[in-house]
């Protein structure tokens, strides 16, 4: 591999890239560990909370574009989640093809037991965090974001 110049902030970029890449994987096993005994992994909890967070039923597209996740993927995962009866299809009065993803009550408790499992061990998890260093974290992530929402094209639903 070529030498590649790279500015402080780069560098510093770049090493925080890589360790937001292995937290991320981490963070993902420690969900999965604590949403197994309701039956749910972190990506299905994920797209429950997606649905729960929008202020009205969306089409898989949405919801991935809302993620930040491809499209296909969060389809497979509802398609499950649908199976487990956890979410329903309901007609979209704006297009035929894409239909609205709702919770049904099943779904409604599974998220909130996910809450309810959550809260406790977020708390564990942030003891000895400044919460200044975690809004400072939280505030840098959000601009990263949008920088890169910016730099792609935003999939349109089918």
């Amino acid at each position: 591999m070529k030498n590649v110049t790279r500015s402080e902030e780069g560098q510093a970029l770049t090493e925080m890239v890589l360790t937001l890449f292995r937290v991320n994987n981490l963070m993902l096993t420690w969900g999965d560990r604590l949403v197994a005994p309701l039956g749910l992994t972190s990506a299905r909890w994920q797209i429950l909370g997606a649905i729960v967070a929008a202020d009205r039923p969306q089409p898989v597209a949405w919801i991935a574009r809302d993620l930040g996740a491809n499209r296909q993927n969060v389809q497979r995962i509802v398609n499950d989640l649908a199976k487990d009866d956890l979410v329903q299809f309901q007609p979209n009065p704006h297009h035929r093809r894409a239909h609205l993803v709702v919770l049904t009550e099943k779904g409604q408790r599974a998220i909130e037991a996910a809450s309810k499992t959550y809260g406790p061990s977020a708390n564990v998890l942030a003891e000895g965090l400044r919460l200044y260093d975690i809004n400072a974290a939280h505030g840098l992530l959000l601009a990263l974001r949008r920088k890169l929402e910016g730099e792609t094209d935003v999939e349109e639903y089918d």
